[in-house]
């Protein structure tokens, strides 16, 4: 209902004290319930409409999120009882103070319950893919445009599936307790320091500070491929995730962190603490900063659509508008424009974003370039074969990610391809002072 009423995360919500009260079991359902409605949720209404007396009605919030909860256990869940999925969404809908809507709810639900389930579509076509998948029609018609109808394909079942769970170990006796604790790891399909949590994520988080963390590949390899750095600059830093790789890759280096919520912040530095002045916080937005060759290493994880995130925060998908893009893309703009300036002459800018969109992405750094001469690309290649060699990335792992990087140099993760979330990654160097007044 959070999620329904405002700008709520799933992700965020699941997190918290709440659900963390719940046991195991419940807990588990609890994920599964939420997360499945927001994935499916496309195609729960467009399956309910078929069942309404009045299909165009407009719906109170909370009957609609009762109808939705019930229709998923119907059609997308073999292990409880229709009877039983009926029952509690009627109990929602009436505990929510609807208690005529609840009749309506009930009689839905039974028709669905008995009715045939529908011939599968193909896949074929932007649309139909769309259809199936769950995911907006315009969205999929630009993924088919740019990457083609396979990996649109690819991308809309990661965004369907749940997220795998990756974390990031930093020496081999974490490893080893987390083996003692019962937790199932397999090595990472990209970095050496990465491991695919195959059974019992639970207890990693209680391994936080013998340097254990969870953390997407993609995220970990963003922060990698920045690298090393006299003084470095985090622009976009929280939840932190990068500033910890950054951190342990360069132990003698202090950081500077910034954000633009006092929140987000405040958790920054819970997450961090153990760094201690290492780190330096600051409250600002990233778009308006104001150093001047103050560092020779920023790393601009900017704020963005999310599109390459969907598996993770699927109701994404049903607030974002492709007005939106353009927006945001003006921001990304004048944050990367900062980064420049902050940085020395010779000093370098990783600019990543998790958008799978080209106006957040290769467009922003096209922008950007063509008002700031003096910068020009790195090539991922030369990057790429500098970690091979530092064995921060696996062999496999380099002969993949080879494969992903554009005409332009830049490195691009689509979902489903790679286990990971979708990244955009960008390697930019300052050459002169002049050009960035």
């Amino acid at each position: 209902m959070a999620v329904e009423r405002g700008s709520a995360h799933s992700d965020d919500l699941l997190r918290g004290a709440g659900v963390s009260a719940l046991s195991a079991v419940d807990r588990n359902l609890t994920n599964a319930l939420v997360m499945g409605v927001l994935r499916w949720q496309i195609a729960l209404d467009r399956r309910i409409q078929e069942f309404l007396a009045r299909p165009n009605a407009a719906l109170d919030a909370a009957v609609r999120v009762s109808l939705r909860i019930g229709a998923l256990q119907l059609l997308y869940m073999d292990r409880i009882p229709a009877r039983a999925a009926i029952d509690e969404s009627v109990e929602l809908a009436k505990e929510a103070g609807h208690k005529f809507a609840s009749r309506m709810v009930n009689a839905v639900l039974r028709k669905l319950a008995a009715a045939p389930l529908p011939a599968p579509a193909s896949e074929e076509s932007p649309d139909t893919l769309a259809l199936v998948q769950a995911h907006p029609a315009w969205m999929v018609q630009r993924w088919v445009n740019f990457y083609g109808m396979d990996a649109a394909r690819e991308i809309c079942g990661h965004g369907q599936m749940h997220p795998s769970q990756t974390i990031r170990v930093t020496n081999a006796a974490a490893e080893s307790e987390l083996h003692r604790a019962g937790v199932v790891l397999e090595p990472g399909e990209l970095l050496t320091a990465a491991r695919r949590v195959v059974h019992g994520d639970g207890p990693v988080d209680a391994f936080r500070e013998s340097g254990v963390w969870l953390q997407d590949e993609g995220s970990q390899l963003v922060a990698e491929i920045a690298g090393n750095g006299e003084s470095i600059l985090d622009a976009c830093a929280a939840p932190g995730g990068k500033t910890l790789i950054l951190a342990e890759r360069n132990p003698a280096t202090r950081i500077v962190t910034c954000d633009a919520s006092e929140h987000r912040l405040a958790q920054l530095r819970d997450r961090l603490a153990p760094l201690g002045e290492r780190v330096e916080f600051r409250l600002g937005d990233a778009a308006a900063l104001t150093d001047e060759d103050a560092f020779d290493l920023v790393l601009a994880d900017v704020p963005c659509s999310g599109t390459g995130t969907l598996g993770r925060n699927p109701e994404i998908r049903h607030r974002l508008k492709l007005e939106d893009l353009a927006r945001q893309a003006e921001r990304q703009k004048a944050i990367l424009h900062a980064a420049l300036r902050a940085v020395r002459p010779g000093g370098r800018v990783v600019y990543s974003t998790c958008s799978l969109e080209p106006e957040e992405s290769e467009q922003v750094v096209a922008a950007v370039l063509a008002e700031a001469p003096r910068a020009k690309v790195i090539p991922m290649q030369g990057r790429l074969k500098g970690m091979l060699g530092e064995g921060i990335v696996t062999a496999v792992g380099a002969e993949r990610l080879r494969k992903s990087i554009t005409d332009e140099g830049y490195l691009r993760l689509l979902p489903g391809r790679f286990r990971t979330d979708g990244f955009f990654v960008c390697l930019l160097q300052r050459e002169e002072q002049a050009g960035f007044a």
